[in-house]
């Protein structure tokens, strides 16, 4: 095909491991050329929203915005139990004190906003921040509760801070799926070739991250900043499973009923848009 690509991804632990292989050309890319772009989720998440880049990781947040201009892909995705978003603070409260206090988001597109939304529709008083400054300002007084999101659900309990709801059990108790996260997802005018080959290519790279598992430690550690290394071990062995290889239909049911819930809150405009071309 000899076709560039912009392709974006987080710098985030799970996302370097299964893209190394795709950026790298260690698996066959049909000739398809991937121009990365490391940035953080919500700013993956804007940069979709203004219809930006070719391919990129998103929130299933963001995609329910944009589900018109691109297509979900079957792998790459950050889906799973256990993986879901925290809502902390410095005391034990009933989440329900929050309605009105302020609470510290890490995104306005982000998942993990989208299910506090859904778990309660009354706390709606947020202040948006990367997802790294989030405990700080829990922690110094400055907002009242944060959410959060990667690599600070194995870290929390060191700075103090308590767990209020976890809203991946909640999500699974109320919906017995598993919890939809982020997604990689192609512009739809890419075309069904191009977009097929793109699939099977993220497939391989998965695959090859999985079954070589230690090529990837140089880059992952560039991209991990101060993350540890068992921290960052345990990231991945979390937010890549069985659901990054292949949504399958479990995985599917589960976004799909993300994007019926969320529609019905009005959270997300409705379409009849399949999710894949």
């Amino acid at each position: 095909m000899n076709k560039e690509l912009t392709l974006g991804f987080s710098p985030c632990p799970n996302d370097t491991f299964m893209f190394y292989p795709l950026v790298h050309g260690l698996v066959d890319t049909d000739g398809l050329i991937y121009r990365e772009r490391l940035e953080d989720v919500e700013t993956l998440n804007k940069l979709a929203l203004a219809g930006e880049l070719d391919i990129t990781k998103v929130s299933y947040h963001a995609f329910g915005h944009i589900r018109d201009r691109y297509a979900l892909l079957h792998s790459g995705s950050a889906l799973g139990r256990g993986c879901g978003p925290l809502l902390v603070a410095s005391d034990n409260i009933d989440p329900a004190e929050l309605r009105g206090k302020t609470i510290a988001v890490p995104g306005r597109y982000t998942t993990a906003k989208l299910l506090l939304r859904l778990f309660d529709p009354l706390l709606n008083n947020f202040i948006v921040m990367p997802f790294n400054e989030i405990m700080d300002a829990v922690l110094s007084g400055n907002v009242d509760a944060g959410l959060i999101i990667h690599e600070s659900r194995f870290t929390y309990e060191g700075f103090g801070l308590k767990k209020l709801i976890d809203l991946g059990e909640w999500w699974e108790k109320e919906s017995g799926l598993p919890t939809p996260l982020g997604g990689i997802v192609a512009r739809r005018s890419l075309g069904a070739e191009t977009i097929a080959a793109v699939d099977r290519a993220l497939k391989s790279g998965v695959q090859y991250a999985q079954t070589h598992s230690g090529e990837a430690g140089v880059y992952i550690a560039e991209h991990a900043q101060e993350m540890s290394p068992d921290v960052c071990a345990s990231h991945i062995s979390l937010y890549v499973n069985e659901f990054s290889n292949n949504l399958g239909e479990e995985g599917i049911r589960a976004i799909t009923c993300l994007m019926e819930r969320a529609e019905a809150a009005g959270l997300i405009p409705p379409s009849s848009t399949p999710l894949f071309i």
